[in-house]
């Protein structure tokens, strides 16, 4: 029996993109909740930063 170890699940680039991403989502969420204290317009910029985000930093960060 050999033993396989599975693929990864994202590659360590995709990783650093989404987690890059999802701090900019929340830094614009939070400041967004400081100014306003609607809960869905802090939802709603929180989405468009990350959604905006995502495709900025898969732009600049270089793939290997």
């Amino acid at each position: 029996m050999s033993t396989k170890t599975p693929p990864a699940l994202l590659t360590t680039r995709t990783a650093v993109v989404l987690l890059l991403a999802a701090a900019c989502g929340a830094a614009v969420a939070g400041l967004t909740w400081l100014a306003r204290h609607e809960a869905a317009e802090t939802g709603l910029a929180g989405l468009a930063a990350f959604a905006g985000a995502v495709g900025f930093f898969h732009r600049h960060l270089d793939a290997p």
